[in-house]
């Protein structure tokens, strides 16, 4: 039986990955804390890793994972940002979950939307002590309003679905625009000095890190909102705190920020936040924060666990593996995916 551990342990996660692990003959070791250098000595005598989102899989830790024999890391996400995979390459074979529920983190971000729109958090706290004024509840329609959509992979064109049944108008960007999504595709200027409302799902890269800068929010009508469910460094922090508080932007959603890494998916209730931009945000009226949960329903969690084990499976089994990231084989010009085998 292989041992896997498994890292960022949250009671969530345990559910699928306990109830499924038998099927696939997998022995899991928890551990609360996140992978990183100073935590990958953890991994000795085990088989292979799981990783979430804001572990830290640096050269350090790869050379500690490998040192340790270990050739697989399997990352229970889409998103792989925190891998370095130049350092990976020829050592640890990186597998993720590209899909678990497009659905979950596209209706989650229109809840953030017609919450804070509608100041739905508010009216709840001032009925729960029996206050029924409506006073500064106002919010507007988004029937006929402009839907800018950042990133129009499969999160991206469920979103916009959603926004369509609410008779928005939708704007769309992406490099690679998808076939037969009757989505408007326009150039990134276009879409800030159009749109009502703006929402990311694109992933973290060096051309979308801060896309919502000091410079694009100029460029956005005055009161524009900022949804953000993807990666939070695809928005200045600072940027868009300044914005907020001259007015230009009417209110932000945010699921995820920029230094979440050692403060979301924790309970920090009784601490201080030595994050200002972060503790400012929280206070603003006009913003609404929540930690990263966008992804959390049973569906995902289930998808995610399947796919994980998967991955793993295909892996022991010496099959090809189906989730792997390989990017890196356009380097050396041949990329053995291409004919559904490994990466190295």
């Amino acid at each position: 039986m292989k041992r896997i551990g498994f890292f960022d342990t949250k009671p969530y996660d345990k559910i699928w990955f306990e109830k499924l692990k038998d099927k696939y003959g997998f022995e899991f070791k928890y551990f609360e804390s996140k992978l990183n250098s100073d935590t990958a000595m953890m991994c000795s005598g085990l088989d292979g890793v799981v990783a979430f989102v804001n572990d830290v899989i640096d050269e350090k830790t790869i050379d500690i994972l490998n040192g340790y024999g270990i050739k697989i890391l399997a990352l229970r996400c889409a998103g792989y940002n925190n891998v370095d995979f130049k350092s990976a390459f020829g050592k640890l074979h990186v597998v993720r979950v590209p899909a678990y529920s497009p659905h979950a983190v596209a209706e989650h971000a229109m809840a953030l939307i017609l919450t804070l729109n509608r100041k739905i958090h508010r009216a709840y706290i001032r009925t729960r002590d029996f206050n029924f004024s409506i006073s500064g509840l106002t919010g507007f329609d988004l029937y006929g309003k402009t839907m800018g959509i950042i990133g129009t992979g499969k999160i991206g064109r469920v979103f916009a679905d959603i926004c369509k049944g609410f008779g928005m108008k939708i704007l769309g960007y992406d490099p690679f625009p998808a076939k037969d999504s009757n989505i408007e595709y326009v150039d990134l200027e276009q879409l800030f000095r159009q749109s009502d409302i703006i929402s990311l799902h694109a992933p973290l890269t060096k051309d979308t890190y801060h896309v919502i800068n000091k410079d694009t929010i100029e460029l956005m009508k005055d009161g524009v909102y900022i949804v953000n469910t993807s990666r939070g460094a695809l928005v200045d922090s600072e940027a868009l705190l300044n914005a907020i508080k001259t007015g230009k932007i009417g209110g932000a959603c945010l699921d995820v920020y920029e230094e979440e890494s050692d403060i979301f998916f924790e309970d920090y209730s009784n601490v201080v936040i030595k994050d200002d931009i972060l503790a400012r945000l929280i206070s603003m009226p006009n913003v609404i924060v929540t930690s990263h949960q966008a992804f959390l329903t049973d569906e995902a969690l289930k998808n995610i666990a399947e796919t994980t084990l998967e991955n793993l499976r295909e892996f022991y089994e010496n099959e090809g593996l189906t989730n792997e990231i390989c990017y890196q084989c356009t380097r050396y010009g041949n990329c053995a995916k291409k004919e559904k085998e490994r990466c190295f």
